[in-house]
């Protein structure tokens, strides 16, 4: 699988100055944690589970989770495992590729359970989703994720779900993070990525953000986040990838896009109009807590509807500037430090400052591509959701 691999071969050649690379379920760890991207959730009491990934990683899903905890109500769990089972078996004996598939469970002994009534079908796995994740919880959860991992022989993954109230409240934050910090550095070859379950945390306070505001202008999230990172999202090898929180609100984005679709904005310059029309219909504070999700350290993001793919995988690709002041400052002759002039002759790059930096930004750019000088957000979405209204 890659990134736009949905759309056709010959479309990726103009957009991109390097294309993303392909990759598949057994790839190093540090590349997948990177091509998770957006992250799309779907209950797993679902009838058509089975058709939905399909259909999903048709449009250019890479990541999905199959839900048997908040989405689905309590009394439905017995049914849930069985449908995914039976949807899951079904999907192994298609044999057509599947996006990485990973169960979010509710307590650590469905894992090992899963495996095992999965039987061969277990190999479409790439891991679990563990809620409401602390040091506490989270070692009966990793624990039977190696169970479940030694059971199936076949790797599998953990990504936790840093949702917790001991997390969020202000006298017991710092203990946890030092808690939950002990329990994924020991089992670091097992953890993908960390997760923020921000739905959670408005919930302790009976908070919800409007569309036009992201989860960065609710102050009390905001400290969270920048607490989460600042321990567990360090550059130093201690770090893990963190993912961005789920944005809550969708309209039917390719049946409201059709018209100015099928005009062709790469030959008729509908780009502004698309442009205007994603800001007038609630995507802006999308948007924006994509960029916000960026600046503060988050790569990727969990999504609720597949409308948001598209942006956030978008807005993931490696600009052509970014690319260019990545490469310069890690040139080989530059290893003694520095400050130079960008190609772009509109910023000064500092050569030990912005290593870091940049070495993140060429792996994004191996996983999501590098676009061409001429093509930005606009030109990127559109190629997709063209597709889509194919």
């Amino acid at each position: 699988m890659r990134h736009f691999g949905h759309i056709p071969a010959s479309v990726r050649k103009d957009l991109f100055h390097v294309e993303p690379l392909v990759f598949d379920a057994d790839s190093p760890a540090r590349t997948l944690a990177v091509a998770l991207g957006a992250t799309l959730y779907s209950p797993a009491t679902r009838p058509s589970l089975a058709a939905d990934v399909l259909k999903q990683a048709g449009r250019g899903v890479v990541s999905m989770v199959l839900c048997l905890e908040d989405s689905i109500d309590d009394t439905e769990v017995e049914g849930a495992e069985e449908n995914l089972v039976r949807q899951l078996t079904e999907l192994a004996a298609c044999g057509r590729e599947t996006p990485l598939l990973f169960v979010r469970v509710r307590e650590p002994e469905q894992m090992p359970d899963l495996v095992h009534r999965l039987g061969d079908a277990a190999r479409l796995l790439s891991g679990f989703v563990l809620p409401k994740f602390t040091e506490e919880r989270g070692v009966a959860f990793l624990e039977a994720l190696t169970a479940a991992e030694a059971a199936g022989g076949r790797r599998l993954f953990a990504m936790p779900v840093l949702e917790s109230p001991e997390l969020l409240h202000l006298e017991t934050r710092a203990e946890t993070l030092r808690g939950i910090a002990r329990t994924v550095d020991k089992y670091r070859d097992r953890v993908l990525a960390l997760r923020l379950g921000v739905t959670d945390f408005c919930s302790a306070y009976g908070l919800r953000r409007a569309p036009d505001m992201t989860a960065y202008d609710v102050q009390i999230v905001a400290s969270v986040i920048g607490d989460v990172v600042n321990v567990l999202g360090r550059s130093d090898g201690t770090g893990f990838t963190i993912t961005g929180p789920v944005w809550e609100y969708f309209r039917a984005q390719v049946r409201m896009f059709k018209p100015q679709l099928r005009r062709s904005p790469f030959m008729e310059g509908q780009a502004e109009e698309l442009r205007t029309a994603l800001i007038a219909h609630d995507m802006d504070g999308l948007l924006r807590e994509i960029a916000l999700d960026r600046a503060n350290g988050l790569l990727g993001k969990t999504c609720i509807h597949p409308s948001h793919v598209l942006p956030v995988h978008a807005l993931s690709v490696v600009s052509h500037e970014e690319y260019s002041d990545a490469r310069d400052i890690l040139r080989p002759d530059r290893g003694g430090g520095g400050v130079l002039r960008s190609a772009y002759t509109n910023k000064m790059n500092e050569v030990k400052p912005h290593r870091t930096w940049a070495e993140r930004t060429l792996l994004r750019a191996e996983t999501f591509g590098v676009a061409r000088e001429d093509t930005g957000f606009v030109e990127l979405l559109t190629a997709g959701l063209s597709r889509l209204a194919d």
